[in-house]
């Protein structure tokens, strides 16, 4: 029977278990809150991002989760600089032109800021003069930092970026730092 682990990532925090990185000193990894052997992330989320990680010690379902071919669908919610028009969402949801090509089109509207939030540590920046908001972006795709890059792309540059839920799997009441099994 596979083992499946849903986490809530918090910022700052590596999708893996060890630090390879060479930054002089060692950054946070999934091993800090996660000790159960033979577990890998499905997928990834970048240091800065956070919200919902699966884990599994199934090959052939982390191949499915995370593998762009199988079109599993990732919502999340990001916090953007900017109140977004009509415009600015119809764009997100036909498609945006990036470096790499163009994207799928994606499920994209603005939300209230989601129920529950944590605060971040360290906060967002706070500007007077620039208005925020939330959006609830969905996407069949995984191309690297591709939510920031396509929010920018419709002049939205996104400040906080939260994973809410990946295909089925929802983030729930999980807080940062916190995982749960779950039967598969």
């Amino acid at each position: 029977m596979s083992r499946l682990i849903l986490f809530n990532k918090p910022y700052g925090v590596l999708s893996q278990f060890t630090d390879a990185g060479t930054t002089g000193s060692p950054r946070k990894t999934l091993s800090d809150f996660i000790n159960v052997p033979g577990v890998y992330a499905a997928g990834r989320l970048d240091q800065d991002s956070e919200g919902l990680l699966v884990l599994t010690d199934d090959g052939q379902l982390q191949n499915r989760i995370s593998d762009p071919k199988f079109k599993q669908p990732k919502t999340y919610w990001a916090q953007i600089e900017g109140l977004p028009d009509d415009a600015a969402l119809q764009a997100l949801r036909s498609g945006v032109v990036l470096k790499d090509g163009k994207t799928a089109p994606a499920k994209a509207e603005s939300i209230p800021e989601p129920e529950n939030l944590w605060p971040r540590d360290p906060p967002i920046r706070f500007r007077k003069s620039v208005p925020d908001s939330w959006i609830s972006l969905t996407i069949t795709e995984g191309r690297n930092r591709q939510v920031r890059r396509m929010t920018a792309a419709v002049g939205h540059p996104t400040l906080r970026l939260i994973r809410a839920q990946v295909g089925d799997w929802r983030l729930g009441e999980l807080r940062p730092g916190e995982w749960r099994p779950i039967a598969v």
